[in-house]
C-alpha cells in the first residue's frame, strides 16, 4: 500500500500496513546501492529542504544521501545564519521556505510537537527528522528493518533496548513500530532514566540488567544523552558502564544467537564496550546503511509513489 498521508511525525499513528509498506520499500531500494549507478530518477525536479536546528551527522548525511540518489533537488538549512537569529519564528522561516515552491522539508528540532506544527501549517510535505525527546521515525524504521533482516517475522521476538528511556526519541519509535509488528519490548536501564509511564507504551520495565538480555533476540543500545539532561541522572560514566554498559561479560548472557544494535553517536566504553561495538555480534554500520534505504521509501512514499511499482511486496 502507499502512504495516504502528507507528513510522517512519527510511528505512534502508523498502521502496521503503513510500516510494511515503507519496510517493503526500503529493501527495494536496497538493491538500488549494489548497482554501478546508485541514483534513480524517481524524484526529478522535486526541492527538498533539510531543516535542521540541532547538531547531526548521520543523519543529515542519510537523508542527502536518500534525496540525491532519488535524484531530488536539495537545499540544506542552517538555522545558525538564517534569520531566526534576528528574532523570526518557525512558522515564518518555514513559510517563507515554502512559498518558494518546494516539495518537502526534513525537521529536526530541539522541540518536541514542532515537527507536528509545521505539518499543519504547511502545505509541503514534513518529515520528521527528530523532535527533542518525542520521536525519530526513520531512526526507528531503520532499526526494524535491520531486525527483520536478522530475525524474519518480528511476532513474538523479544527486543531489549537498555540506556537513557528518558530522553531518547528513538526508544519511543522502536516501541511503537515494534509493538506494531507484534514484538515483545523490554527496556532498562538506571531507574533515574527508566520512566515508570514508559510501560503505558507498551514496553515492560526491566531494571536488572541480567534479566533484561536472558531471553533477548536483539539488544538495541542507547546513547547516553547528557545534552538533554538538566541534571545529573547517575554519578559517572565509570558506574554506568559498570552497572548498565553491555561489554562481553553481558553478550555471555543472552542467547548465542542475540546481535547488538547501536544508533549511533556511541559513547565507547560507557553504554557499550569497544570489544562489542568493533565485535561479529554487531550490526551497527548494517544499520547506517539501511538508513538511507528508509528515508528513500520515506521520501518516495510521501511524494505520492506506488510500492507495487518497485515490486515492493511483502
Amino acid at each position: 500500500m502507499s502512504l495516504d498521508r502528507k507528513d510522517l511525525i512519527g510511528l505512534e499513528d502508523l498502521s502496521r500496513d503503513e510500516i510494511l509498506s515503507i519496510l517493503n520499500t526500503a529493501e527495494a531500494f536496497r538493491s538500488v546501492f549494489d548497482r554501478p549507478v546508485r541514483s534513480v530518477p524517481i524524484m526529478r525536479g522535486k526541492t527538498v529542504v533539510n531543516l535542521f536546528f540541532e547538531p547531526s551527522t548521520r543523519t543529515r548525511i542519510s537523508f542527502e544521501l536518500a534525496e540525491k540518489r532519488l535524484s531530488a533537488d536539495i537545499v540544506n538549512f542552517s538555522a545558525a545564519s538564517s534569520s531566526l537569529k534576528k528574532g523570526e519564528t518557525l512558522r515564518d522561516t518555514a513559510q517563507n521556505i515554502e512559498a518558494m515552491k518546494v516539495d518537502m522539508i526534513v525537521m529536526r528540532h530541539s522541540s518536541p510537537g514542532a515537527a507536528a506544527y509545521l505539518g499543519r501549517v504547511l502545505k509541503a510535505s514534513v518529515i520528521n527528522a527528530g523532535d527533542g525527546p518525542h520521536e525519530h521515525p526513520t531512526q526507528g524504521l531503520l532499526d526494524i528493518m535491520t531486525m527483520r533482516q536478522r530475525l524474519g517475522n518480528l511476532e513474538g521476538k523479544k527486543v531489549t533496548i537498555i540506556g537513557d528511556i528518558s530522553h531518547s526519541r528513538v526508544a519511543r519509535s522502536n516501541i511503537y513500530g515494534l509493538g506494531r509488528l507484534g514484538a515483545e519490548v523490554t527496556v532498562c536501564g538506571p531507574p533515574t532514566m527508566v520512566p515508570r509511564a514508559i510501560a503505558k507504551l507498551g514496553a515492560k520495565v526491566e531494571l536488572d540488567l541480567a534479566k533484561a538480555v536472558a531471553k533477548a533476540d536483539c539488544l538495541n543500545i542507547l546513547r547516553i544523552q547528557l545534552e538533554r539532561q538538566s541534571q545529573m541522572v547517575f554519578p559517572s560514566n565509570r558506574e554506568y558502564a559498570l552497572m548498565y554498559g553491555v561489554n562481553e561479560d553481558v553478550l555471555r548472557r543472552t542467547k548465542p544467537e542475540c546481535f547488538v544494535m547501536h544508533p549511533g553517536p556511541m559513547n565507547r566504553d560507557v553504554e557499550i564496550s569497544s570489544d562489542v561495538a568493533d565485535g561479529p555480534r554487531q550490526v551497527i554500520l548494517e544499520q547506517v546503511t539501511n538508513g538511507v534505504a528508509v528515508r528513500m521509501a520515506v521520501i518516495y512514499l510521501l511524494s505520492g509513489g506506488d510500492p507495487g511499482s518497485l515490486g515492493a511486496g511483502e
